[in-house]
């Protein structure tokens, strides 16, 4: 399920563009060298990227401990489940219950951060805009940590990060480029839309909750199932040769 990801950073980075675009139409690049631009855009990028996979390397630790506690299919249903109901909930009950409130602290000094080096032209300061960019409330980075966590592994839980944030880079660098090149209209239209991309990655991640058999999607169960006794785990080998003595008689 780590494709869902990079599907949820193109699909979100239309709204980057409305949240972080404000940000990537004042990077202090230079543009008097194409050459040192791209860099300067790719050190951003980097510093952004570098980010999302440490926050998602320690969501994949509590993944870790759910997978080893049994609740691997169960995660995989509850990543989904709360997916969906995020979206479904009003978003006029979020603002009257923010849940960020307690890391307001933390976010002005990271707004404060973002401003200072707003005005340094310098490869260590587009650097660090992406790290601190990074750190910075986002609905759909929240959406991807859920997603993070369900792959009950912190490689890839750090990787499915990598990916997501890899997949908003497309846009945001056209935004880099060209500034504002999407009107409001267009804009409001495609945020529309995001939540639909949204559910089905939620959907998936109940299919493959459920251990449906089918290949990709939705794994049968034995192969989502981990087993402190050696005697009842299953493998894919053991499996195949089980499938080949099936055929032979």
């Amino acid at each position: 399920m780590l494709w869902t990801a990079l599907v949820l950073g193109l699909a979100g980075s239309f709204h980057c563009i409305g949240m972080c675009g404000p940000i990537a139409f004042v990077l202090p690049i230079d543009r008097s060298s194409k050459l040192k631009a791209v860099f300067q855009t790719f050190l951003y990028h980097f510093g952004r990227l570098l980010t999302y996979s440490i926050i998602g390397v320690l969501f994949g630790c509590i993944g870790k401990g759910l997978y080893f506690a049994g609740f691997q299919q169960r995660l995989s249903i509850l990543t989904g489940v709360i997916m969906i109901i995020i979206i479904l909930i009003p978003s006029s009950l979020f603002n009257k219950y923010n849940f960020s409130k307690p890391l307001y602290k933390i976010i002005n000094v990271v707004k404060q951060q973002l401003g200072l080096y707003l005005n340094k032209k310098s490869y260590k300061s587009l650097f660090l805009i992406g790290i601190f960019n990074g750190f910075l409330p986002c609905g759909l980075v929240y959406m991807a940590l859920i997603g993070s966590i369900s792959t009950g592994n912190i490689i890839n839980g750090g990787f499915y990060m990598f990916l997501f944030g890899l997949g908003t880079i497309p846009l945001m660098t056209v935004a880099i480029s060209v500034g504002n090149f999407l009107n409001l209209a267009i804009r409001k239209k495609i945020q529309k839309a995001i939540p639909i991309f949204v559910v089905i990655i939620g959907i998936l991640f109940i299919l493959r909750g459920l251990g449906l058999g089918i290949p990709y999607i939705s794994p049968s169960d034995a192969k989502l199932q981990i087993s402190n006794d050696p005697a009842n785990c299953v493998t894919i080998e053991n499996e195949i040769n089980y499938e080949r003595r099936i055929k032979i008689n």
